[in-house]
């Protein structure tokens, strides 16, 4: 974890997924000082958000790396294959494979890939990301 000051926007905002401000977030730091992207009181929260994103979208239909991470990462902002495939090589899954987000196992992975992919390296420890998808599935 990045003490203050240091490290991505993302481990400064206690934000991995680089979350845009739009919702009420439970955990969310009050005030915000950031304009466009949310901020955590800490990175649990921060994963527990992602996290709850993605079940958010599998009740949806959206379940597939391809299709989570086109919703997620539009083309208009990311390149977004490339993003699919770095996180088909973090999770050893296919684009097209059916993901249960209720495996907390399944899970993990994908929100590990997806911190991975927007921070440019895993800044958190198992345990934490552990926390925050445990807090999500709660």
């Amino acid at each position: 974890v990045a003490p203050n000051g240091q490290g991505t926007l993302a481990q400064r905002n206690n934000n991995p997924g680089n979350i845009r401000i739009g919702e009420d977030w439970q955990g969310e730091k009050n005030p915000d000082t950031d304009a466009s992207f949310e901020q955590f009181s800490t990175p649990q929260y921060g994963i527990r958000a992602i996290a709850k994103i993605m079940i958010t979208y599998s009740t949806k239909g959206i379940n597939t790396i391809k299709e989570i991470i086109s919703t997620w990462a539009p083309s208009n902002e990311n390149d977004t294959q490339s993003y699919i495939d770095s996180v088909c090589a973090s999770t050893g899954y296919d684009e097209n494979f059916c993901l249960d987000m209720k495996n907390p196992i399944v899970l993990e992975k994908l929100v590990k890939a997806i911190i991975l992919h927007e921070n440019g390296q895993q800044p958190y420890s198992d345990a934490i990301i552990n926390q925050g998808v445990s807090l999500a599935l709660e």
